[in-house]
């Protein structure tokens, strides 16, 4: 059961509307996550300015695959349900890519070292190696991407973080819980 309810249409504060709006029109409806994150204008429309802005980082399969690598270290099941989805319709990754993505992987070599990177990033906190970042940049990143990747695990760290305290009721297709596959 949610901890912060998803508000109704009438309750969302007027800072707020314009960006939930434009989120439903996009999506072809409301997801409870942001009908809840919508709750604090200023935190809700940071967050879509951000996600906005990385939006144009790397490409989508890239950005999915950080994204599921992210919110299973994260342990963000709202989160995985989400990136599995816009993955698999999206970003059209197959099933085996999806797990693979959640494990820290994929089969393309130049994605799975910066999902590899991704992974790093969040488990040490920031601390990575100099062979990690060596292995980004060989795999062809430069250092702009490389900047990109963390942002990109920042703002998916965000999403967990407030999934995981609000606890959302899923409305997305459900998918292995964290931690299972």
């Amino acid at each position: 059961m949610p901890r912060i309810a998803a508000l109704k249409p009438e309750q969302v504060p007027a800072d707020s509307k314009p960006t939930l709006d434009m989120f439903a029109k996009n999506i072809g409806f409301t997801p409870n996550m942001m009908a809840t994150f919508a709750t604090s204008p200023i935190a809700f429309n940071s967050w879509a300015a951000l996600l906005g802005s990385l939006s144009k980082a790397l490409d989508v399969k890239t950005r999915d695959s950080i994204g599921l690598a992210v919110s299973e270290v994260n342990g963000c099941d709202y989160c995985l349900t989400v990136h599995s989805f816009t993955a698999n319709h999206m970003a059209k990754l197959p099933a085996n890519e999806i797990t693979l993505a959640r494990k820290g992987h994929a089969s393309d070599p130049k994605r799975d070292a910066a999902i590899q990177f991704a992974r790093k990033v969040i488990e040490t906190r920031g601390k990575v190696s100099d062979v990690d970042l060596k292995a980004v940049r060989d795999a062809g990143y430069t250092d702009a991407n490389v900047i990109e990747i963390v942002a990109l695990v920042a703002m998916y760290s965000l999403t967990n973080f407030f999934n995981n305290v609000v606890d959302p009721a899923k409305d997305f297709p459900a998918v292995a819980p964290a931690g299972s596959i």
